[in-house]
């Protein structure tokens, strides 16, 4: 069963990698320290599919792409948060990771509620509480990038590699 991992409000990009480890270019390493000046276990017990729930201004701060691409690389399936800086959101879609604002979810979430997303459609649904919850839902041109893996991807495709 996959976990929301749930976190407040301004989450910055320190805490999501810290400075420390931006050094590498290895997504593996980043994953072995996303978020452990926040929370110890997030990165010891993360899984494949995961969530990131979160406040106001996930991912404020400093612009790096390492913030994103190490939350990716722990395996979370999405973040979704009340609001994100925008060269977050866009670093985001950048690399492929999907990112969602949504302002009521968070005051429903618990650790172990079965969500589903569906980004076409703008609908994140609750199972566990039969709740549903809107959102933009994201152009078929930035799902296509996202379901590519990011920009890279998706341009090395469109041009033929």
């Amino acid at each position: 069963m996959n976990k929301n991992w749930i976190y407040g409000d301004n989450v910055d990009t320190d805490v999501i990698i810290p400075a420390r480890y931006l050094n590498t270019k290895s997504e593996k390493e980043l994953a072995l320290h996303c978020m452990e000046d926040i929370d110890k276990s997030f990165s010891k017990e993360v899984q494949n599919g995961d969530l990131i729930i979160a406040g106001y201004n996930f991912g404020c701060g400093s612009s790096r792409e390492h913030a994103p691409l190490s939350i990716k690389a722990c395996g979370i399936k999405a973040v979704i948060a009340k609001s994100f800086p925008r060269i977050f959101y866009r670093n985001a879609i950048n690399i492929g990771l999907v990112i969602i604002e949504n302002d009521e979810i968070q005051e429903d979430i618990e650790e172990n509620d079965v969500i589903e997303i569906n980004l076409s459609e703008g609908k994140i649904l609750n199972k566990t509480k039969n709740k549903e919850y809107s959102f933009s839902a994201f152009p078929s041109e930035i799902q296509n990038l996202i379901n590519k893996g990011g920009l890279i991807e998706y341009t090395k495709q469109k041009v033929g590699k």
